[in-house]
Order: structure tokens, then C-alpha cells, then sequence
């Protein structure tokens, strides 16, 4: 296991392409980056080190991609039949009674299976919106298994509370009292939350969607969200069905819901927002809240183009996120960094978004969505969260930009640090028994449908 302090010192020596991320987005070529008790001390040329040296010659480095929308229990309920074809809340009302059969263990194991494929594709900083708890489980079942595998952790203490009888999507069986919602966010939160830079571990507060909890209850948790410092997070316009509803039952569009409960803001973010108009996009500027942007997912569901272009144009805070591996149905973010970019092209244009600017995206853009200016970009005094791809293999080969990965890169990692810490090396996850935890995912997606 590969749980333990940062390694004191580490030397990334002569990489081929840096790409920093930095202030500048500097590009360094033949270059090295010095690491010291998991903080990056220097990049430049010819450092040197008594500690460990890893190679980068062939290479080219970026920062650790960042993930800012997952659910990462759905790992165990990918390609499932009767959901394969169908809409968002028709997908939701095939999956909803498969999930309530879920407890510790399938959110313990699903996580790191999760957690363990975005690391492979050079993620070092994910999110969790983790919103139904059936038969015991709990948050921190997400939270050991992000702490056995090393990965910095963003996980948010989502719900649900109206169910079908109360004319929610969810049925009642999934769905939990507002108090006890409420009491349980102040009790992981406690428990868990790190303010501190260089933290593994933030929890955030995230009821699920406009059409399955109360406008009271959303209202209360910006409430105590703002009052313990974490941030707030939900899903928002994701597809045409989200803003009949949300005309529907309140009157307006989700960005004016959102606007009236205190759902804005610097410490807010929003997943999806497909279907955002010009209004919202400026309040979302003006406001500094922040947007996961889930391409496959959405393609996937058929939800839509999001504005991307139109976001980062305005001014608005966007990062990548997989989504949950039951609408996507993979966890590889340097695939959706790719996808990001070709599909802001069909709807925009080829010049719409260029390779680096979809990395952009996925690395600092995703970091700043997360309040994490510690994250997402290679400078010194940042944390040492590196992806380390190896450009020498047949998919670069051929390219006169190897730094232009998403046209023609790898999708996996040669090496990823996170912290310091080496958790994949050779390709390879070094911090747990990954195969043994495969079969162990297997196992239990079997049970389940057989119990179905």
C-alpha cells in the first residue's frame, strides 16, 4: 500500500512538454519539476535531488486533472438494461429501484472502482455527489475508499426528500426526512471537513435536483452550508424535461430558482446546465457560481450541448465531471476533456475550442471550481498533483504536438502523484489490489441483478 507520508523529496527530470497551467500558461520544454513534502518547489532545468527521480524524457506532464461531478456508487450499475435508451427521468425511474438495494459495502467498493479508473486517465482531485443512503450506508463509506486508494477527495452530503407520492421522481423508499438530512450534513462535515490548503478531504453540502427535495430544504442547507464554510452543489438545467419542470412547479427557469434561494455564488457550483440561457449565464458571471460540465453524460441521455463557449466567454467558472458511470457509462476525464472540446466544435465551430483550452478546462478550470487554488496548475508552493503521460506509444505516434494530447495522446497515465505520492506508476495503481477489488465489483453487480 501507497498510503503513507510524501515521499520528502522527488525529481521529474527532462520531460519532454511541461504544460504548466500556471498564471502565464507557461510550456516548458526538456524541463524538470522539483517536489518537497507534496508541494511543488521548482520547475526549470537542470535541478537536481538526493531523493527519487522519475523519468519523464518521452513524456509530457500536466497538472492532475480535476473532476467536478460524480456519482460514483452507479460504477456498479453501468449498461443496464431498460436505461440504455432512454431519457433522464425515465433513466432515473429504471435505476432508482436497483440502487435501493445498495449498503456500505456497494458504495465502499463502487467508489474506488470509481476513484481508481479516474486515476488512471491522470485524475487527482474528484467531487462525489453521493444523494441516497439505503440499508446503512453512509457518506464516509465514499471517503475510506478515496483514503485507501490516496486520491484528494471532494465529497458532498447530497439528498433527496420528496418522493413519488409527494409528486417527486424518486420513490418514498429512497427518500429521507429534512431534519435528519440536514443533521447528517452537520455531523460529516464536523467529522470530515479539512478548510486547510492542501486538504484531502472537503465536504460539501448538495441536495439533489430541483424535482427531488423541497424549496425549504434548499433553502436551508445554502443556509448551513454558509455557516460551517463548505461549499454547495446541485444539479441544474440539464435537459429539456429540468425546465418544464422547474416552469411547472415554481414558476420560473432553474437560474432564477436558484437566484431566489441563495443558490449563487463563488461557493456554489452546478452540474450540467445544458439548457442555461443568456440571462443565466450572465448571473452565473456575475455571481462567480461555478459549472460541471458533463459532456458524455449528456450525449448519453441526450440531453443537449451545453453552452460552453457562450460560459467562458461571459466569464463563468467551468470544470469537467464524468458523471455518474450509469449515464456515461466510463470514468476517463481525459476522454471527457476530448469530447468537451469536439462538441463545443459541432455546435460552435473547429475554432471554437482549441486541445489546451479543454485542458484548461479539466485541470485549473475544474480546481477553481472547487475553491481550490492550491490545485490544478504546476507552479511552486502548489500541491504536487501531477499526470505524467507517455507520449512515445502508437497513439502520439506520428504527431508534431505531442502537448496537444486530446487531438492525439494517450488517455491513461504513464505515472499520477497526488500529494506527493506516486498512485499509479507504470500504468498501474500501486495503492490498492485493484484486481482483487474488480472482482470484488463483479461480484456484487451480480447480486444485484440477480436480486432484480
Amino acid at each position: 500500500m501507497n498510503k503513507g507520508a510524501p515521499m520528502a523529496e522527488i525529481l521529474i527530470r527532462n520531460a519532454d512538454h511541461i504544460l504548466t497551467m500556471d498564471d502565464g500558461r507557461r510550456e516548458l520544454h526538456g524541463a524538470d519539476i522539483l517536489i518537497r513534502d507534496g508541494v511543488i518547489v521548482a520547475l526549470g532545468q537542470g535541478l537536481t535531488t538526493t531523493g527519487e527521480v522519475i523519468d519523464g524524457a518521452g513524456c509530457v506532464v500536466t497538472p492532475g486533472l480535476v473532476n467536478t461531478h460524480h456519482h460514483l456508487y452507479q460504477t456498479l450499475t453501468r449498461a443496464v438494461p431498460g436505461g440504455q435508451d432512454a431519457l433522464l427521468f425515465g433513466w432515473l425511474k429504471t435505476l432508482y429501484p436497483i440502487w435501493s438495494h445498495f449498503g456500505p459495502d456497494e458504495m465502499f467498493t463502487s467508489a474506488q472502482i470509481g476513484l481508481a479508473e479516474l486515476a488512471l486517465s491522470g485524475c487527482t482531485l474528484s467531487s462525489d455527489h453521493l444523494y441516497l443512503y439505503p440499508n446503512g450506508a453512509r457518506l464516509e463509506d465514499t471517503i475510506h475508499a478515496a483514503a485507501e486508494l490516496g486520491m484528494r477527495f471532494h465529497p458532498t452530503r447530497g439528498a433527496m426528500s420528496i418522493g413519488e407520492s409527494a409528486g417527486g421522481l424518486p420513490p418514498d423508499g429512497l427518500v429521507e426526512r429534512e431534519e435528519d438530512i440536514l443533521n447528517d450534513c452537520i455531523r460529516v462535515i464536523d467529522a470530515f471537513h479539512d478548510p486547510r490548503e492542501g486538504a484531502m478531504c472537503r465536504v460539501g453540502v448538495a441536495p439533489c435536483s430541483p424535482f427531488s427535495v423541497s424549496r425549504e430544504l434548499m433553502r436551508d442547507a445554502a443556509l448551513l452550508a454558509r455557516d460551517k464554510g463548505v461549499m454547495l452543489h446541485t444539479h441544474l438545467a440539464e435537459n429539456d424535461e429540468d425546465i418544464a419542470y422547474s416552469k411547472a412547479q415554481f414558476g420560473c427557469r432553474p437560474g432564477q430558482y436558484a437566484e431566489d434561494l441563495g443558490w449563487t455564488g463563488a461557493d456554489v457550483w452546478h452540474a450540467h446546465c445544458v439548457k442555461l440561457d443568456g440571462q443565466e449565464i450572465d448571473l452565473f458571471a456575475k455571481t462567480g457560481t461555478g459549472v460541471a460540465h458533463c459532456p458524455c453524460s449528456n450525449c448519453r441521455l441526450g440531453s443537449g450541448i451545453a453552452p460552453v463557449r457562450a460560459m467562458r466567454d461571459a466569464g463563468v467558472n467551468v470544470g469537467l465531471g464524468v458523471d455518474g458511470s450509469a449515464s456515461n457509462d466510463a470514468g476517463n476525464l481525459a476522454a471527457e476533456a476530448r469530447q468537451a472540446m469536439l462538441l463545443q466544435r459541432v455546435a460552435c465551430g473547429a475554432d471554437a475550442m482549441s486541445a489546451r483550452e479543454a485542458l484548461e478546462i479539466a485541470t485549473l478550470g475544474g480546481a477553481d471550481v472547487l475553491g481550490r487554488p492550491d490545485c490544478g496548475r504546476l507552479a511552486a508552493g502548489k500541491r504536487a498533483d501531477i499526470a505524467i503521460w507517455d507520449t512515445s506509444g502508437i497513439e502520439a505516434a506520428g504527431s508534431w504536438d505531442k502537448a496537444a494530447l486530446l487531438l492525439a495522446g494517450p488517455m491513461k497515465v504513464r505515472h499520477l502523484l497526488v500529494e506527493g505520492r506516486q498512485i499509479v506508476k507504470d500504468g498501474h495503481v500501486t495503492s490498492i489490489d485493484l484486481p482483487k477489488v474488480i472482482e470484488r465489483q463483479n461480484t456484487l453487480a451480480r447480486a444485484l441483478a440477480a436480486r432484480i
